[in-house]
């Protein structure tokens, strides 16, 4: 079977995709793709050239894209995947009516370009297949909403409401939550929950189950929809990891599990295991412990990241697992009898600022890593254990404490740098690098409030 026959989208022709768009009085398509940095870039077309872009794709220059090409490497071309086809819920005018495509970058020769964050991916989860496996994840996505100023501009200290984790939220602020439930269901995104979390203003929306590369479609096309929903309604929604000091930061936890190809079971688990864990669970997991240093610089790639690992409410630091300690870094979710079937880890130092591409990547490239080498796991670390056993922190390693270390100890592993390949690895290193410098030339509040008088 090929990589598209394992997703969960409905597939779609060209002929099934003219149709809608007659039907449906579709006036423009967007077609999306990504930089090395997941930000969203656009082209768009009339729809009335829409069969041509399907037949042979649109070309663009790629030189001035984040991390793309040299000026002598500038003639791209995007192809669409069809089977991304949705219509956009937010332009209801008839003259606006609209729908977008998600596409993968293709040199003029007709290769897949190396520098494609999607195409990372896809040659991850062809590896997995060699190996007869599928890779499926399930994300809870973090954010906050900020009412904003006459300019439209975010306003810090006035979140969208008060409400704490799991609170009754009051009406105004259920209201655009389900707004942005709404636009998520009409562009055929399965959500699972949607709730209030611990800080104020913010709020987590869970998805369902899919096939990995659906998951990162998922990712990129909600926070283009959230943010367009939330802007409709005079906030402003960020998926910066902790955009205020004293409130807990944002996460994008992600659930993870390997499926046999042929038969689709969940070869994580094993209900004679404590955990329900199988050996090739452990081993993915030992692999992605091994590599979660190096991992951090794609996980949680700003510098702000790393103001919430560590110090943020459970965001972790500590390279652990565990099946009740939601300080660690993998945890396994439980199990209800008769469900051992969904057996899965839990990834808890991703941040809803990361590339969703480069990040199942890295993930499931040191996962089957661990497979390979048939990595030992380490015995958990549980709650219970952490009031008897603080000296066992001494002898764990933890995630990097900055963007600039977590860049050093990822240039250093060959895991990690071969999931992104050459291109993009260089291009990231450098892209990140030149942040952390224009970081570390700013004069902060902080130290004028502390040092401008004093000394």
């Amino acid at each position: 079977m090929r990589l598209d026959d394992k997703r969960n989208y409905i597939p779609m022709t060209k002929e099934d995709i003219l149709a809608l768009v007659d039907e449906q009085n579709i006036r423009y398509i967007s077609l999306w793709f990504t930089d090395i940095t997941g930000s969203v870039k656009s082209v768009v077309v009339p729809s009335h050239k829409l069969e041509n872009v399907i037949n042979t794709g649109v070309h663009f220059d790629g030189s001035a894209i984040e991390g793309f090409a040299r000026v002598a490497e500038s003639d791209m071309v995007l192809i669409p995947d069809l089977n991304t086809f949705a219509i956009l819920p937010w332009h209801n005018n008839d003259d606006e009516r609209s729908a977008r495509l998600i596409c993968g970058v293709y040199t003029p020769q007709g290769e897949p370009f190396i520098g494609d964050p999607r195409y990372s991916l896809i040659r991850a989860l062809q590896a997995a297949e060699e190996m007869n496996l599928v890779f499926k994840t399930g994300m809870e996505l973090e954010f906050f909403l900020f009412y904003t100023d006459a300019y439209g501009k975010p306003v810090i200290d006035a979140p969208q409401d008060g409400a704490g984790y799991f609170d009754h939220a009051d009406e105004k602020a259920q209201v655009v939550r389900r707004k942005m439930v709404n636009a998520l269901l009409g562009m055929g995104i399965q959500v699972d929950t949607a709730h209030s979390e611990t800080g104020h203003g913010q709020h987590e929306i869970d998805f369902q189950y899919s096939h990995a590369l659906v998951s990162a479609d998922q990712i990129l096309t909600t926070r283009v929809a959230l943010k367009t929903i939330a802007q409709e309604n005079g906030l402003h929604c960020t998926f910066m990891p902790r955009p205020i000091a004293d409130q807990p930061g944002s996460g994008m936890h992600t659930h993870q599990s390997i499926h046999d190809c042929d038969s689709d079971e969940n070869v994580f688990m094993d209900v004679s295991h404590e955990y329900h864990l199988s050996e090739t669970a452990r081993y993915f997991l030992a692999g992605q412990l091994h590599h979660a240093r190096a991992m951090s610089a794609i996980l949680a790639p700003l510098v702000n990241s790393y103001k919430r690992l560590g110090t943020s409410f459970e965001a972790p630091v500590y390279v652990t697992w565990a099946h009740i300690n939601r300080g660690a870094l993998i945890r396994i979710p439980s199990t209800a009898p008769g469900r051992e079937s969904h057996t899965r880890l839990e990834l808890r130092c991703p941040d809803p600022s990361a590339n969703p591409y480069l990040a199942q990547a890295v993930m499931l490239m040191a996962g089957l890593d661990g497979i390979k080498q048939k990595m030992q796991l380490p015995d958990p670390l549980e709650e219970t254990l952490l009031t008897r056993s603080r000296g066992r922190f001494r002898q764990v390693e933890t995630l990097p404490n900055s963007l600039e270390e977590a860049l050093d100890i990822m240039a250093g592993d060959d895991v990690v740098m071969g999931a992104l390949g050459p291109y993009i690895s260089d291009r990231y290193i450098a892209a990140k690098r030149q942040e952390i410098e224009s970081y570390n030339k700013q004069i902060t509040q902080w130290e004028i409030d502390r040092y401008l008088s004093r000394y």
